[in-house]
């Protein structure tokens, strides 16, 4: 067992990846520059600006969404253009200077939001902290609130929004592409992502959806969704939007773009599949227990939120069979004092919790929340005692509201509440037959659906059992070695299959 065990360390000694090979800092600047933004992929946040100092060309590079340009000004700028000769060092006023001969390096420093200057000639260059910090008003959004994990979200400054980003991802491969749309307007948007794994074919994609959009005013990103997504007319968003840097940042590690805009807090992922709705950053920070559990009962919540009231309507109107007798009397006597049919019951207490809702949304908050609850109890009671609703549908109505707000995304959650309107009408008009109908109509038009080329109901349609351990269950991440298939990136693989090797090394010794 010993000489199998000093094998294996000797093979795994072998894996070790080489060191990295010093690039020297070129005589020309211009060779320096190409040789930063072909190390940095061109992204349109590196900002770089020539000054002479002692009769010679200085380069100073940054990335904007990192740098404090106010602090580059002051500690670098200022005192190079007043002082005019003596040595760099002593001139320069940043309480950290460091001397850098290898550029790589140099490059990891900018990606860490420091910055460097290049002197034309010499063998190396200088390094200073000039990194922004940015104070603590990046509050947690309000419809995205989780119990663990970070409590910050974008906010309405794209170069902040970007700092974000930048800050919990310190790498090279980060690229930012800044676009303007808009004839008027002319808003300033960013599209990130990662260059290693994204796919290639997915930036062309959305590179020509951008430019293709034409017209005068685009206020915020959900202008830009309706001119991108692939099938306007369906009621599924095709995007997730999303306020929280962590859920972003996870996305772009699978191999998604993510779009902001300056003005606006929302970012837009793409591409993404309907289970991408049903996932909630508190999924990953509890052990995969829980978030299996609570995930599963999203799912649910998706089915009571879409069926209940049409299976409650057509048991009702037509298959009263399948209750218990009891039931069935119980039933009868609830709906005995109602007037008309259940599809009219229905609609008037659905429509009815629109309006409530509706109504403490563009009230205050106190206020809002008032008014919910009052509303609710006050009118819920009331048309059960002027026998215009039965208790029953009552039931009914507050199950499938709840069910509906349970989902992590608020634009599918308004989705859902759109569809179980017609759902309601065919379960009036054709009892069981009309749901069935329905909902398979519902999933024809899912394994029809695609976001820019990535099937909507992926990995159900097509099947692909490898990506399922992250849909309905969340298995443990050391599980999850896989990026999912659906946006094709570059690199399946995300992890080594040596993550959790200390527990077979232990179990070996014994």
């Amino acid at each position: 067992m010993l000489f199998f065990r000093s094998g294996k360390n000797r093979r795994r000694r072998k894996k070790q990846l080489p060191k990295r090979e010093k690039q020297p800092v070129f005589p020309m600047l211009e060779e320096n520059l190409r040789f930063i933004q072909e190390m940095l992929f061109h992204t349109n946040d590196l900002r770089h600006r020539t000054i002479t100092f002692q009769g010679k060309q200085m380069m100073i590079l940054y990335l904007e969404s990192l740098a404090d340009t106010d602090r580059i000004e002051k500690e670098i700028l200022f005192p190079i253009v007043r002082e005019k000769e003596g040595d760099v060092q002593d001139v320069i006023t940043s309480a950290h200077v460091e001397k850098q001969e290898d550029l790589r390096t140099a490059v990891d420093k900018l990606v860490q939001g420091q910055t460097v200057m290049i002197m034309e000639g010499d063998a190396v260059c200088y390094v200073m902290d000039t990194r922004s910090l940015h104070k603590r008003d990046m509050k947690e959004p309000d419809n995205e609130r989780v119990v663990r994990g970070p409590h910050n979200g974008f906010v309405e400054n794209l170069t902040v929004n970007l700092y974000q980003l930048r800050t919990r991802i310190e790498n090279r491969h980060l690229v930012v592409r800044y676009y303007n749309v808009g004839k008027e307007t002319k808003t300033k948007i960013a599209i990130v992502y990662m260059e290693n794994l994204v796919n290639p074919d997915l930036i062309k994609e959305v590179d020509k959806r951008i430019r293709s959009i034409s017209t005068d005013t685009i206020l915020n990103p959900g202008y830009i969704q309706e001119f991108m997504e692939d099938d306007p007319w369906s009621p599924f968003p095709q995007s997730l939007n999303t306020e929280r840097p962590d859920r972003a940042m996870a996305h772009l590690m699978e191999g998604r773009v993510v779009l902001l805009s300056e003005g606006d807090p929302t970012a837009l992922i793409m591409p993404v599949t309907l289970f991408a709705f049903y996932q909630s950053p508190d999924d990953f920070h509890s052990r995969w227990w829980v978030g299996s559990f609570v995930r599963m009962i999203r799912f649910a919540s998706f089915l009571v939120a879409f069926q209940l009231p049409a299976i409650y309507i057509a048991v009702v109107s037509f298959h009263a069979e399948v209750l218990p007798v009891d039931l069935v009397y119980t039933l009868k006597a609830t709906l005995d004092r109602v007037p008309y049919p259940p599809i009219l019951e229905a609609l008037l207490m659905e429509l009815s919790l629109e309006l409530i809702r509706e109504a403490g949304i563009r009230l205050p908050s106190p206020v809002g929340q008032t008014i919910g609850i009052v509303g609710g109890l006050v009118m819920g009671d009331a048309v059960v005692r002027a026998g215009l609703v039965s208790y029953t549908m009552v039931i009914v109505v507050a199950l499938t509201a709840i069910s509906s707000f349970v989902v992590p995304s608020n634009e599918m959650s308004t989705s859902i509440r759109i569809l179980r309107f017609p759902m309601m009408i065919a379960a009036s008009m054709f009892g069981f037959v009309g749901i069935v109908f329905g909902t398979m109509a519902v999933l024809i038009h899912l394994t029809k659906l695609v976001s820019f080329g990535t099937p909507y109901f992926s990995p159900v349609a097509p099947m692909r059992l490898k990506d399922m351990q992250d849909t309905i269950l969340r298995m443990p991440i050391w599980k999850m070695n896989q990026r999912p298939h659906d946006p094709h990136p570059q690199r399946m693989k995300r992890e080594d299959d040596s993550s959790r090797r200390w527990k077979k090394d232990d179990q070996g010794k014994q």
